[in-house]
Formats: C-alpha cells, sequence, structure tokens
C-alpha cells in the first residue's frame, strides 16, 4: 500500500499592500461668478458667503477671483465686474475669456438667474446654491409678468438639472438640498456646506426697553410689509420700538405702511449691526423662504433669540422652541412676538441656547468644508 504523504505546508505569503489612490490636488486657481461684489449696495446673505469662502480660501493659499455684475471693489482677492446689473449674464462668457482666462475650478452662484457656466466652460464647475427660487419668480413676476415668472423658474430649474447633468452642487442648507432634490437633482450630486458666523466680539448693552429688530434687503419675499401689519397688533401691548436695517427696491412703499414706533435706517456699518442685534430683544424674520437665513445665526451669536416662520431655510438656523420661534400662521407669529417680549426669563434661556448654537457655526469650518468639496469637484 503506497504511503500517504502530507501535502506541503502552504505558507501564507504576505499580501501585497494596494496603493493608496492619491487624492487630487486641490484646485490653486478659482473663479467664483456671482450676481454681485460685497460692497454692491444690494448685498445681502449670498454675497457675504462668497466673500468668506474666497477671502478664507485666499488665507490657504488659492489664488481666488470674484467675477460679478455691477460695482468691483477692492479686496485681498481679485474682483472683476463683467458689466451691469443683468448685461453681465450675457456677458459673462466674453468677460471670463477677456478678463481671466482660465481656472482649476469655476463656481457658479446660481440664485435664481444662471449663467449656464457649463455649456461654455470646458473645465470642472461647482454650483453653489443659497435656495431654489421656485414660488419666488411668482412673487417677483406677478401679474402681467406672470410669463416671465414662469420662463424664469423653467431656465433655473433647467439649469441646475438638464445644464448640469454631472457636476456637484452645494447647497446651504438641508432645506435647499431638499428643494433641489425635488427638482430632479440626485441625492449623490449634493453637498451640504453651512453658513457659518464669525466671533461676534464684546457684547454691546441690551436695551431697557423693548426693541425688536429686523434685517435685510427689502425686498417682496421678505415680507416687511407683513411685519408692519402685525407691529399694529402687538405695539398696544407690548410697546417699544421696531428697528428696520437694510434697503431696497421696497424701501419707500413701506416707510408709507410704517406706523408709530417704526425706524429705517437703511445700511449700516458693521459695528452698528452688532450693535443692534446686541441690543434686541428679539429678531424678527417674516421671510418667505431663506437659504439659511445667516442673520438668524448672527443674532444667536449676540444671545438674541429670533421669531421666524416655519420656512425653508429659517427652520434650519432656528431651533423652534429652543433658540427661537417658528410661527405657522400671521396669529402665530404675533403672539410668540408678544409672549417672548412679556416673558423675560424665557427669552433669557433662548438667548443663552442660541448663542451655544451659534458657536458650532464658524467661518474657518465653512470654509474648510467648502475646500474640501472643490477638491472632490475636480477629480
Amino acid at each position: 500500500m503506497p504511503q500517504h504523504v502530507p501535502s506541503p505546508l502552504r505558507t501564507a505569503l504576505p499580501s501585497t499592500p494596494q496603493p493608496t489612490p492619491a487624492l487630487p490636488p486641490h484646485p490653486r486657481r478659482i473663479v467664483f461668478l456671482a450676481h454681485r461684489d460685497l460692497g454692491n449696495p444690494s448685498a445681502g446673505g449670498s454675497e457675504l458667503l462668497v466673500d468668506r469662502l474666497a477671502d478664507g480660501l485666499t488665507r490657504l493659499g488659492h489664488q481666488v477671483t470674484l467675477l460679478c455684475g455691477g460695482p468691483a471693489a477692492f479686496r485681498d482677492y481679485r474682483v472683476v465686474s463683467a458689466g451691469g446689473t443683468y448685461g453681465h449674464f450675457l456677458r459673462a462668457r466674453s468677460a471670463f475669456s477677456r478678463q481671466v482666462g482660465d481656472c482649476d475650478l469655476l463656481v457658479e452662484v446660481c440664485n435664481g438667474m444662471p449663467y449656464l457656466a457649463p455649456l461654455w466652460h470646458h473645465g470642472p464647475t461647482l454650483c453653489l446654491v443659497n435656495h431654489v427660487h421656485t414660488d419666488l419668480w411668482k412673487m417677483r413676476f406677478g401679474g402681467p409678468l406672470a410669463p416671465a415668472a414662469r420662463i424664469g423658474r423653467k431656465l433655473e430649474h433647467w439649469a441646475l438639472t438638464g445644464a448640469r447633468q454631472h457636476g456637484l452642487v452645494v447647497a446651504v442648507s438641508p432645506s435647499t438640498a431638499h428643494a433641489l432634490r425635488g427638482i430632479g437633482v440626485p441625492q449623490e450630486r449634493i453637498r451640504v456646506v453651512h453658513n457659518g458666523v464669525a466671533e461676534p466680539g464684546p457684547r454691546a448693552e441690551r436695551s431697557p426697553e423693548p426693541l425688536f429688530v429686523a434685517v435685510g434687503r427689502l425686498v417682496e419675499y421678505k415680507r416687511i410689509d407683513l411685519l408692519l401689519r402685525l407691529w399694529e397688533r402687538v405695539r398696544p401691548v407690548t410697546g417699544g420700538r421696531l428697528v428696520i436695517v437694510g434697503d431696497g427696491p421696497e424701501r419707500e412703499r413701506l416707510e408709507r405702511l410704517a406706523g408709530p414706533g417704526v425706524r429705517f435706517t437703511g445700511h449700516v456699518s458693521e459695528a452698528e449691526k452688532h450693535r443692534l442685534l446686541c441690543a434686541a430683544w428679539l429678531l424678527l424674520h417674516p421671510s418667505a423662504v431663506e437659504g439659511w437665513g445667516l442673520v438668524v445665526t448672527e443674532a444667536a451669536a449676540r444671545q438674541t433669540p429670533a421669531v421666524a416662520f416655519d420656512v425653508p431655510g429659517l427652520r434650519d438656523s432656528v431651533r423652534d422652541g429652543e433658540t427661537g420661534v417658528l410661527a405657522r400662521g400671521e396669529s402665530s407669529f404675533a403672539a410668540a412676538w408678544i409672549s417672548l417680549t412679556l416673558a423675560s426669563h424665557r427669552r433669557e434661556l433662548m438667548g443663552k441656547a442660541a448663542r451655544e448654537h451659534a458657536a458650532e457655526y464658524r467661518w474657518e469650518h465653512t470654509v474648510r468644508r467648502f475646500r474640501a468639496v472643490a477638491r472632490e469637484a475636480v477629480r
């Protein structure tokens, strides 16, 4: 009988380590294509966000250019005007070719009217969206201009879906991400990058009498006219003053609607805005929709709670019942305004919670998160 010969001992060979795929380099030359520069009289939260991103990326060693419409201010990064308020949309492509030349990443800031950058820029593009203007088109172009609203809405939706089928889209809040999914942008292409807030510095004094502040561009969807109507119901109970900070095409009409105790400041300096947000008992934000509601976080950093409507964006920046109140209707808004004014202890607790919540959002975190998405976009 043949002797059984055991099979040779199988010695496990060490596995060959697989090379880790190299990450693409950070894009060195970044161009933002946006409607306005922060120095524009009509600038708002979107312009502040772009400025903080551009400034932060510049400090991290990137070469940043902002190509915009209207006046161009001097900054630590390059700012180039492509033309007037509306004409620059038509001239953006030629201005990019003539005055910028090329870049590693083009960031199109899509705020309603698109530039359709993916159709004419053959390098990597990234789309930055504050909020989708679906319902705002009707508010801005009503009555005989309704056909313009329909065209604008369709063009915006097509620009975010049909014209941009492969690039990444940055949303500033979960609400904006939800709206993008609602018009057909795939979830896997959306990245959320929250707004930040600067360290507010030493707090100024709180007003000894009731002081209520609203901050924003005076345009239809901010609904300051609604706030003025509610003020007539609130003022007999609370007393005090209502200060409207900001400017815009609606200012003259709103000033005619304003009753006693209302003051319009127009544009104010950062120092004066800081003083008013510290002095205010409440921030009032009656807007119909926001991307995030940056001023809510700015007020929260000053320990000032907010009363707002339960609408996209604001339901992200306000923690209902904790850092402020989200109203479901006009009567609910007025009731929250009155009750928080009269309940000083509850208002103070909300202010402290608001300050702790705001501490979670800092511009340096926003810049680094955006930089990571920019790196992903150039793969």
